[in-house]
């Protein structure tokens, strides 16, 4: 998705010198509002100013600064807005009064805070069940610490967010808005683990340095990623009263508006449409209706985008192209040139001819494919209209699987009330099992992690008992 997002931000920037657009003229519309992140870093590091219309930049939503406080915390103990904000976040019973007394003893003392509760808790006057707990937080940011040399900046990031209970705290929250704010969690550390990857960073190596050391790449730490993070944000203190700004938005929020030049992201199936909404007919269709909104928001050119792969819960994962893509009819679009020539003899499928193939497995790096739909040509079939003679296009990841190795869960073969391992969530129980392949989900809960909704063709399970 950091690839989509470049893609999205050099096409602006080409199209500007160009046509002499203004920013004011591009919006960039996406399902969720997790995905506004690799906009964001994209547009920040071409300079190119932007506006969240009606909401916040990713890194100024209140989850992302509080997990951000904790890697403050983590990094330098004796930051004290850091240690203000998260020291009762998630709720641990050290109240505001408590910490009123904390900040007066620090005072006293001519102490820091940190230093206060870390080495002079005795001395604060706090009743024994405050000091545990207080000291129980103390432990808690020191352990972490232990780990700032030893750890990549997403594996620590993710342990941070799990040990404080602060991705338990928003996986509670049921809500539309505590489903959103968990899932721009997950899209921090989504983000924390490309930065991680050296393979996602960009890869190569800079001229005049040894082959043998760029073999072995430094690992990126967490106070790497903070230093990221503050250069990038440095543009939220840019002037808020300048207007030509490019427009980024959920679809939701576009309703009413028009922009000459407009780019729809994440065209991929199970995010747009949204993975809850592809075993309901009514839902599908309520996703369909939204797409459809977001293509008339064009007034000159809709650009439609996807990724072939993202990485989802820390693990990169292969996508396919949104069914809308397959919807649309072929002659309002203009479809990109392919990377390369087929080889010799090759008979290309039907996928290929009409752009929607995914990238072999074993491709080293995610490619896009991007459309473009020209506003000037008649408007297309309403949706749900004119379908019944359009193909459902066979990608492989609809293909029918190779046998599963031995001990592996595949779509079917999954029975409720048995007993599972997965490789990162360790062993849960399988609560339900909804679905048809290739898209079949199973609702598992994981003492260790919760309960999670995973895709089968890519859970990796492994039966331990039968119910």
């Amino acid at each position: 998705d950091n690839d989509e997002g470049r893609f999205v931000a050099d096409d602006i920037f080409s199209t500007k010198m160009h046509g002499q657009v203004p920013n004011k003229g591009f919006a960039i519309l996406y399902r969720t509002n997790a995905q506004s992140r690799s906009m964001e870093e994209a547009l920040r590091k071409m300079n190119i100013p932007y506006r969240i219309y009606g909401g916040l930049s990713f890194y100024q939503r209140k989850e992302i600064k509080d997990l951000i406080a904790y890697f403050r915390l983590t990094c330098n103990p004796h930051d004290e807005e850091a240690l203000k904000r998260v020291i009762n976040y998630p709720v641990r019973g050290i109240g505001q009064s408590t910490i009123d007394k904390l900040l007066v003893a620090a005072g006293q003392q001519d102490k820091s805070l940190w230093d206060t509760i870390h080495q002079h808790l005795g001395e604060v006057g706090l009743h024994q069940g405050l000091q545990t707990k207080v000291a129980q937080f103390v432990m808690m940011v020191r352990s972490f610490r232990t780990m700032l040399d030893t750890r990549s900046a997403y594996e620590l990031g993710e342990y941070i967010a799990r040990t404080t209970g602060l991705l338990q705290d928003l996986f509670a929250d049921k809500t539309p808005e505590g489903v959103s704010r968990y899932e721009n969690i997950q899209e921090l550390l989504n983000g924390m683990k490309e930065f991680s990857d050296p393979a996602g960073a960009g890869g190569g190596t800079e001229p005049g340095t040894d082959p043998e050391a760029a073999d072995q790449p430094s690992m990126r730490t967490l106070p790497d990623f903070l230093i990221d993070v503050a250069l990038l944000t440095d543009a939220d203190n840019n002037d808020p009263n300048d207007q030509d700004r490019v427009s980024l938005m959920t679809i939701h929020s576009a309703k009413g508006l028009e922009f000459p030049y407009v780019y729809i992201v994440g065209m991929e199936e199970n995010l747009f449409p949204n993975m809850m909404a592809v075993n309901s007919r009514a839902e599908l269709e309520e996703e369909r209706r939204l797409f459809y909104v977001a293509l008339t928001r064009a007034e000159k050119r809709c650009t439609l985008s996807y990724a072939n792969s993202r990485y989802k819960w820390g693990t990169l994962q292969s996508a396919e192209p949104s069914r809308f893509l397959q919807e649309i009819d072929r002659q309002y679009l203009q479809l990109p040139a392919r990377q390369q020539a087929p080889h010799a003899g090759h008979q290309p499928s039907f996928a290929e001819r009409n752009g929607f193939a995914q990238r072999p497995a074993a491709s080293p790096a995610p490619r896009r494919s991007f459309l473009q739909r020209e506003q000037t040509a008649p408007a297309g079939p309403a949706p749900g209209q004119g379908q019944r003679n359009l193909k459902r296009i066979t990608t492989a990841g609809q293909l029918p699987a190779s046998a599963p190795s031995s001990g592996h869960a595949s779509a079917g073969e999954l029975p409720e009330g048995a007993t599972v391992e997965h490789e990162k969530f360790g062993k849960g129980k399988v609560v339900k099992v909804e679905g048809a392949p290739p898209d079949q989900k199973a609702t598992i809960f994981f003492p260790s992690a919760g309960q999670k909704q995973l895709l089968l063709r890519f859970a990796k399970l492994r039966v331990i008992a039968d119910p």
